[in-house]
């Protein structure tokens, strides 16, 4: 009888323990390996060779990389803009990416009401968010200092009068034709015309917005470019996403060169001098990276720059010359440095 008791006690306490030990497990189970992501476009479309392109390059990477799931959201238009940021939040995102200047406004709203998730947006400083969210991070870009190096090889070799296709004029004249008047806009036009007065004070840089960023609305980035070029533009730099690609059309049409913006734009021919390229898929996948690992903090700025690879040059044409190149070259440390300021508005 007592063993039989004893063999009862012995069970007990070994169903007891193993109730705890179970219940441990639960209380203290590993971090969940899963990590859900979104990244919400502008309406210039997903394969726009530009902006959004590079944005989806790094929500690949991070789903490559990171091993987390991602999804696209595309707007259509402006008003797809908070609907899309909700769609993200109710499907089980932890980070979304808003990428663009104009979904301020939306990203500002989702990020109050959804306060769990970590929402940024890209080429947009967090203080100028109307109610700054403590959940809200900018992911945002030096892009004068790309601008600069750009506007400075262009004045260069307009004054070489070298051309995509023989000799220039050598009319100290260059095209910049914007999409909307926005601040990540204008500083890459601000450096593009203070790196080419660098070179020669008399440079003019003829300035103007098709309204638009859009590849259907290219027609307008060309009719702007082709009468830059008709009052002596030797280089036309596009800073119009989709849209500009009119731009770049116009300059291969008049035979002188064009300048890519935000992704390497060497692919269009040889009439691109170069881009300034704007690593948004560095820092798209940087926000995602931060985010799974925790490290994100309350919302502040992540800053890309020509220090950090978050502004850069792009492919150099052939027919640049080396002295030329290396003249460009020379001007990065002192940028980096702070010996040359570059402006970031106009």
């Amino acid at each position: 009888m007592k063993s039989k008791r004893s063999a009862a006690v012995v069970l007990a306490l070994t169903a007891t323990v193993l109730a705890a030990l179970a219940a441990v497990s639960v209380g203290s189970a590993a971090p969940k390996a899963d990590y859900k992501v979104a990244f919400n476009t502008d309406t210039a479309g997903l394969n726009d060779k530009s902006f959004n392109h590079l944005g989806n390059l790094g929500r690949l990477k991070a789903q490559k990389d990171l091993g987390i799931e991602t999804k696209v959201y595309v707007s259509a238009s402006e008003s797809d803009y908070l609907p899309n940021a909700v769609a993200a939040a109710q499907g089980g995102a932890q980070a979304v990416v808003m990428n663009g200047f104009l979904l301020a406004d939306a990203t500002n709203t989702a990020a109050k009401q959804f306060s769990n998730i970590k929402w940024a947006i890209t080429d947009f400083p967090r203080v100028a968010l109307a109610d700054q969210p403590t959940n809200a991070y900018g992911l945002t870009f030096a892009s004068e200092q790309s601008g600069f190096l750009v506007g400075y090889l262009a004045a260069e070799m307009a004054k070489a009068k070298i051309g995509p296709n023989g000799k220039l004029s050598g009319k100290m004249v260059l095209s910049a034709v914007g999409g909307k008047k926005i601040p990540s806009v204008d500083n890459w036009i601000a450096g593009y015309r203070a790196g080419a007065k660098a070179v020669d004070k008399r440079f003019k840089v003829l300035i103007d917005y098709s309204g638009d960023f859009t590849p259907a609305t290219s027609s307008k980035c060309k009719e702007l470019a082709l009468k830059h070029i008709s009052q002596g533009a030797q280089a036309v730099f596009q800073v119009a996403g989709g849209c500009g690609l009119g731009a770049l059309q116009a300059a291969k049409q008049s035979k002188v060169w064009g300048i890519g913006v935000d992704a390497d734009q060497a692919y269009l021919g040889s009439h691109i001098l170069t881009s300034g390229v704007k690593r948004v898929d560095t820092a798209v996948f940087t926000f995602y990276k931060l985010a799974q690992a925790g490290k994100l903090g309350t919302g502040h700025d992540i800053l890309f720059n020509l220090k950090n690879g978050g502004q850069d040059v792009g492919k150099i044409s052939k027919k640049a010359p080396k002295a030329l190149i290396a003249k460009m070259n020379a001007q990065k440390p002192k940028i980096i440095s702070g010996k040359i300021k570059v402006p970031s508005t106009l």
